[in-house]
């Protein structure tokens, strides 16, 4: 039996390689509109002050700035039921912990940005694991990388809902992961917290200043860099505010 479909893109017509390409209908709420539902953080306020954070970090390194390279990743899935042609694609990070060695395929990926994303994924990365179309989304744990980009298997499946009759197996359109369950983040990070240092940091140049989450709110597959995941990692150990 087939695990349920892990797919969060609409496809913007600015993300097609390919003129002729179908993309999939997956989010029936983008991550602008989530922003919407959760509280507005003020502007330009970092509470947990990226400046101490960074001379720390750059203390840990040796004073080297870290280079504008993604090595991490976020992955988002959709903690509460919702029915797409019939198929329910719910799935939690306790979904994940529950299937067997902890591991599962990362399916249902139908944009080309975050199908290159995928493919650009290196064994033992780590990603964050974000809840997604839900009261309150945000990153509830780490995953990390198992197998490497391959063929997606549902692009060929007539009954999954992420079925593309373009696709053929002899060039596959669609690629997935393997990904593992490392470990339950120590506290939920709320999107809203992560956009109040995002917006404190476009204002005073702080690691989260382009993060993806916030440029590219629908991709599914985001890359991180590593001082936007350490920074973003950092938070865990902070009071929620």
């Amino acid at each position: 039996m087939p695990w349920p479909s892990r797919k969060r893109d609409k496809g913007a017509a600015s993300d097609k390689k390919e003129p002729d390409a179908k993309i999939a209908k997956t989010e029936e709420t983008s991550d602008k509109e989530e922003e919407e539902k959760s509280p507005k953080p003020p502007a330009g306020t970092s509470k947990s002050g990226w400046k101490n954070w960074k001379k720390t970090k750059e203390s840990d390194a040796g004073g080297e700035e870290s280079k504008l390279t993604y090595c991490h990743w976020l992955l988002k899935s959709e903690p509460e039921s919702r029915l797409e042609k019939g198929v329910d694609v719910k799935f939690s990070i306790d979904d994940l912990k529950a299937q067997p060695n902890q591991t599962t395929f990362w399916d249902g990926v139908r944009n080309y940005q975050a199908r290159n994303f995928l493919r650009a994924m290196k064994l033992g990365q780590q990603a964050f694991f974000y809840h997604s179309n839900c009261k309150e989304p945000g990153i509830v744990g780490i995953v990390k990388i198992v197998k490497e980009a391959y063929p997606d298997h549902t692009q060929f499946d007539q009954k999954d809902p992420h079925y593309d009759s373009s696709s053929r197996k002899e060039n596959p359109k669609w690629s997935m992961v393997d990904v593992q369950f490392v470990r339950m983040t120590k506290r939920f990070i709320p999107l809203a917290e992560i956009k109040a240092h995002h917006l404190a940091h476009k204002a005073d140049g702080g690691p989260l200043k382009n993060m993806m989450l916030f440029t590219r709110q629908r991709l599914s597959i985001q890359p991180l860099t590593q001082e936007e995941f350490d920074f973003v990692l950092s938070l865990e150990d902070e009071k929620p505010h």
